[in-house]
């Protein structure tokens, strides 16, 4: 099987990339910058045994997509755009759903047989809503984003559920994965957590603090995207969780148990999104632009509507402090953590 992995050198792209040789695909790669896919594939595979192809291209500015989706039975599709803009005045919204409507077009020009999504889970209404509309194969029978019956998702949120409507309606067969916090070294959400717990001697935590996910290991999130290229769950969307329900409050005292440090918290009884954000990007020397969009998300639970994702995919799930240990080992391959 031809597979296209695009976000080649993110976080999830260049360790699935591997996963997909290993498994037996013939794997090609599509990303803005060579040199980058190239720093970011070369610690997990042999660049130069010719077995993966490097495509450069841009699904923004749609260049590259016919060379790299020709031939292709399955194009990943990992792009997010929450850095800082480009150009002043375009949100990375907009830049999301070009970017798609690009990607779509060309994937649908190519005959390319299934796109797997990796997007985010939204609020419990919202997904059972997106839920109906595929039942009822998008014609409705859903409560809008926004309904006052309902919780509103997050900037971030919604754009990740427009790029997930944009892909399964250009390719039917195509699958969307949606998932939390995804645990692994070189997660920016889950690097923030730890940054935080490191950097502040007492953690001083908003109203969200209550709100309940269900983190993901990054091997369990890899697994599943590799099983998602041939199984039999096309035109779905499943939301992906780990085994454990944990608030955001009891996270990040578990990270503090698992960096052996104290950190007492105090809990806020307000939100305070845009404040709590900007510092909360100070504190961990992240680009407010990404941490803003990530902590309006916050707002209520993100729970899978269901638990079917594990068993469909066939893949066993690790626990939450199994995947934080992994992680941490990975993290200090690289750099230290302060707080050991």
């Amino acid at each position: 099987m031809v597979t296209l992995v695009t976000g080649a050198s993110g976080f999830v792209g260049s360790l699935l990339v591997p996963r997909l040789l290993d498994a037996g695909h013939s794997v090609r790669a599509l990303g803005r910058e060579e040199g980058r896919m190239r720093d970011s594939l070369a610690p997990h595979l042999d660049l130069d045994a010719g077995e993966i192809e490097l495509v450069r291209g841009d699904a923004l500015m749609g260049e590259g997509l016919d060379r790299a989706l020709e031939g292709v039975d399955v194009a990943y599709y990992l792009i997010h755009s929450m850095e800082s803009p480009p150009a002043a005045g375009v949100p990375f919204s907009e830049r999301d759903r070009v970017a798609a409507e690009n990607f779509a077009a060309a994937a649908a020009r190519a005959g390319a047989g299934r796109i797997v999504y990796l997007g985010g889970l939204l609020p419990a209404h919202e997904s059972i809503a997106a839920r109906a509309r595929h039942a009822n194969g998008g014609r409705g029978g859903a409560t809008p984003v926004g309904d006052p019956a309902g919780v509103r998702p997050s900037r971030h949120l919604a754009s990740r559920a427009e790029v997930e409507r944009i892909l399964l309606g250009a390719v039917p067969d195509s699958v969307a994965l949606r998932a939390s916090i995804v645990i692994g070294a070189r997660s920016r959400s889950f690097r923030l957590l730890v940054r935080l717990v490191e950097r502040m001697p007492v953690l001083t935590l908003p109203a969200w603090r209550r709100h309940r996910t269900r983190p993901i290991d990054q091997r369990d999130v890899i697994a599943m995207l590799v099983s998602a290229a041939s199984a039999p769950i096309g035109g779905q969307t499943l939301d992906i969780g780990g085994p454990e329900v944990l608030s955001y409050g009891e996270m990040l005292t578990r990270l503090a148990d698992l960096l052996l440090v104290r950190r007492p918290a105090i809990g806020l009884g307000v939100t305070m999104t845009p404040v709590a954000g900007r510092i909360a990007a100070a504190i961990a020397g992240e680009d407010p632009a990404l941490v803003l969009p990530l902590m309006e998300g916050l707002g209520g639970d993100l729970l899978p509507a269901d638990e079917r994702a594990a068993e469909l995919l066939d893949v066993r799930l690790h626990s939450f402090d199994a995947a934080v240990e992994r992680a941490f080992a990975e993290w200090e391959e690289h750099e230290p953590l302060a707080a050991r």
